[in-house]
């Protein structure tokens, strides 16, 4: 099975807000405040008001629940809902932490992704499920979106 890149996402991430750890983990939110995308048919910018709510489980795997829109440089939109696993060794969930650039092959960051949209142009979107490849950076998040065949 041959996956296709469909687009990179760069999201502009909050501070995450947390409950603390409770006895069923750790939950969190994080707000985006925006970003970009490009893909080989479409560009624009990531509208502020989505988030990312996390659960920390206490083997330290991170359970990611997205949801957000895009807004193409033509005016469509795009509804992501994106779910999936972040998980590392110890001494990388560290440098993550701690902000660090951390290279996307030395942790574990895979999402599957459902895109809704009412543009005709982009109505294929609403038939396809996507994979999502996932890197989280210093100052933002960068999702790489492969299509499922």
């Amino acid at each position: 099975m041959q996956l296709t890149e469909v687009m990179r996402i760069d999201v502009a991430v909050q501070a995450p807000r947390s409950t603390g750890v409770t006895p069923l983990g750790e939950t969190r939110v994080i707000a985006f405040d925006g970003g970009t995308f490009e893909g080989a048919e479409l560009r624009g910018r990531l509208l502020p008001g989505g988030t990312d709510w996390q659960h920390v489980r206490t083997d330290g795997v991170l359970e990611i629940r997205a949801h957000y829109m895009l807004e193409t440089k033509e005016g469509e939109t795009i509804e992501v809902i994106s779910e999936g696993l972040r998980s590392a060794p110890a001494e990388v969930l560290a440098r993550l932490a701690a902000g660090e650039d951390v290279a996307r092959d030395d942790y574990y960051f895979r999402t599957f992704i459902r895109l809704n949209t009412a543009a005709e142009r982009l109505a294929h979107f609403n038939h396809r499920l996507y994979i999502g490849v996932g890197e989280r950076r210093a100052r933002d998040v960068r999702i790489t979106v492969f299509e499922v065949p």
